[in-house]
């Protein structure tokens, strides 16, 4: 017997020279593209429609392949279509529900993808109808809120998330998306919560409903009253709360096993040989090719629950107490559209079934440290456009944790200490740490050494100056909570003092081609100021009083740079220009650190020549500035 081949929505014999035939539902489909009513000549044709396996390349191609006036002439079609699909939500025959789901989903998809520059009240009326859109998007919302609650199947839920996800994210611009209006009034909002706080359901669905829910915050959520965030702001259900932190950060944790695999993979290579043969020459550019692809939905889903709700916060600190969140589905899921982009949930069988240890030291962890992890990662590479808006995220959302109270209390809390190996970028000059010599630590000197090394490898031509504001915003941030709460945080803060003054030398270095694009004094003043507020309350919460000799010796040998800084915003405060006023706000700032040069300079100078040395050693310069230190500003 000849071998029967599918393509295309055709049935043919490969051997046989006949007319291939169609399959029954693409005939069905060629029905509704014509402008007669196809019930007329089979009063059963939408029954036996939804019994038919959904053929989604064939429904969706022939809806993009038709023009504007096609689309027109056959829209009471689609409106019927559209109408019968809702109603077979309803359906006790999971079949007609599963046929329905992808049928709506095709629908959706191809009809905006004909018409993207068309208004979103065309589209409403192009699917369903002005006049019955209110009652019809009710019953489908309704609909799907039910299947969502409801005890049934796995299977089906998954299609109902993948079908609202469609829904949402067939604009570019979610804002755009005039449908989701009939979302907004008609809320899924505890299901989603239902879904999130039942482990069973949150291993099959947890990663599609938070993506979701973080879509539908932003929809106009400028522009209006959004139920979304007024709802997700007062959530105070722990289960579910938790339950949102272990979705999130599970998939986080995938990244950065993906990216931990593909660095070792790397490192034990080709460009590893090389680099051991000729020296690092070539390590910045054999890096460059280590790339895992970024989770911006999942990310944009931490920030919202940052942002909006304060009781999340205490998520973040908690251990990981359940194992693994995402298991193999018990009953098969059947064929649905590829999932909208970026939101791509981590696949079942590379997760392992325990929160992935930072090191094999460490027992566990919580959804701060796997986030400093990920920005670790992501924050090494903004030369693209597309990392440098996921490491703006990244900052935005440490700066929401910076700003929070309860969050900077479990930051520094000496009895929650961690090991966590933040990612740094290979450069010539360093070696790489061995991560088992770190110490156990405070989280907030993982999120100090995370500045600490964004500065340091981030003086670039292309320089990103809004992520190096929101960097040291962050710094500032921390300390005001150590100075307020008298925090002697022990740290090594030489190594953000040396990072800050190198920061201030690129700048001055490259003057004239970063004032042509940005404001660097914004940037220098915020610098300086953060050495204002070591030098006036560092007794607060400096660690040791030796603390406030090495700040004075940093500030002495580099006094060259605080000079060169001075001359150049003087020069430029002194001209009638536009960089005038800027420039003399630092040139005020620069009053203490000025007065602590001119203060020891000469003393340690004259020693030096007493004594006839040619450079003070730390030791000699430290003895020097503690005898001398009298604080003269």
């Amino acid at each position: 017997m000849a071998q029967t081949e599918k393509k295309g929505g055709l049935l043919r014999k490969s051997s046989a020279s006949k007319k291939p035939l169609k399959e029954k539902v693409v005939l069905m489909y060629n029905e509704i593209f014509t402008t007669e009513d196809p019930s007329k000549c089979n009063p059963r044709f939408w029954e036996e429609l939804f019994l038919m396996k959904v053929n989604l390349e064939y429904l969706e191609g022939k809806l993009e392949a038709l023009d504007g006036e096609e689309l027109m002439k056959i829209k009471d079609n689609v409106n019927c279509l559209f109408q019968h699909c809702i109603q077979a939500l309803g359906e006790e025959h999971p079949i007609r529900v599963v046929n329905a789901l992808q049928t709506l989903c095709a629908l959706i998809r191809g009809v905006h993808q004909k018409n993207k520059s068309t208004s979103g009240f065309d589209i409403i009326n192009m699917l369903v109808g002005f006049d019955k859109a209110e009652l019809c998007m009710k019953n489908l919302m309704e609909s799907l809120d039910s299947l969502l609650c409801a005890e049934g199947s796995e299977s089906l839920k998954s299609l109902c998330l993948k079908l609202l996800l469609c829904l949402v994210t067939v604009t570019d611009n979610i804002s755009q998306n005039t449908i989701l209006e009939y979302v907004m009034i008609n809320s899924i909002f505890e299901a989603i919560l239902q879904i999130l706080s039942s482990p069973l359901s949150r291993r099959e669905h947890g990663y599609d409903a938070v993506v979701l829910l973080a879509l539908l915050v932003n929809y106009r959520k400028y522009e209006s009253v959004n139920p979304y965030i007024v709802k997700l702001s007062i959530v105070d259900d722990e289960p579910t709360l938790n339950g949102m932190g272990l979705v999130i950060a599970q998939a986080l944790s995938e990244y950065n096993r993906q990216y931990k695999d593909k660095e070792e993979e790397h490192q034990s290579g080709f460009f590893s040989a090389l680099t051991n043969m000729v020296g690092s020459m070539f390590i910045a550019d054999a890096d460059e090719k280590i790339s895992v692809q970024t989770n911006e939905a999942i990310l944009l889903a931490l920030y919202e629950a940052v942002h909006l709700n304060r009781n999340f916060i205490t998520v973040l600190a908690q251990s990981h107490p359940e194992m693994g969140l995402m298991t193999t589905p018990t009953s098969p899921v059947p064929t649905t559209p590829v999932t909208p982009l970026g939101t791509t949930p981590p696949s079942s069988d590379v997760i392992s079934s325990a929160e992935l240890p930072l090191d094999a030291d460490v027992q566990t962890s919580n959804l701060l440290i796997t986030f400093l992890k990920y920005s670790s990662i992501v924050m090494q590479d903004t030369k693209d456009e597309h990392r440098l808006h996921s490491g703006k995220l990244c900052l935005i959302i440490l700066t929401c944790i910076a700003e929070d109270q309860y969050a900077n209390a479990f930051l520094h809390d000496d009895n929650m200490n961690f090991r966590v190996n933040l990612h740094r970028m290979p450069m010539r000059h360093r070696k790489k740490a061995a991560d088992k010599n770190l110490p156990c630590r405070p989280l907030v000197c993982a999120v100090l050494d995370l500045m600490v090394e964004f500065i340091v490898t981030h003086m670039m031509k292309e320089f990103p100056m809004d992520l190096y504001v929101r960097c040291i915003q962050i710094v500032h941030k921390l300390l005001c909570y150590q100075k307020k709460c008298r925090v002697r945080l022990h740290y090594t803060w030489r190594e953000l003092w040396s990072a800050l003054i190198n920061l201030l030398k690129f700048l001055m270095s490259n003057e004239t081609v970063l004032l042509a694009k940005h404001n660097i004094f914004t940037l220098a003043l915020m610098v300086v100021n953060l050495f204002n507020m070591f030098i006036t309350y560092g007794d607060t919460f400096l660690p040791t009083p030796s603390s406030y000799d090495e700040l004075y010796y940093e500030i002495i040998r580099m006094h060259q740079n605080f000079d060169n800084l001075y001359s150049m915003v003087l020069r430029l405060s002194t001209n009638a220009g536009q960089w005038k006023e800027p420039a003399s706000k630092v040139t005020h700032a620069l009053v203490n650190i000025r007065a602590i040069i001119n203060h020891f300079n000469p003393k340690i100078e004259s020693y030096a020549a007493v004594n006839h040395i040619s450079q003070l050693s730390e030791d000699q310069g430290g003895h020097q500035t503690q005898q001398n230190n009298s604080k003269p500003w």
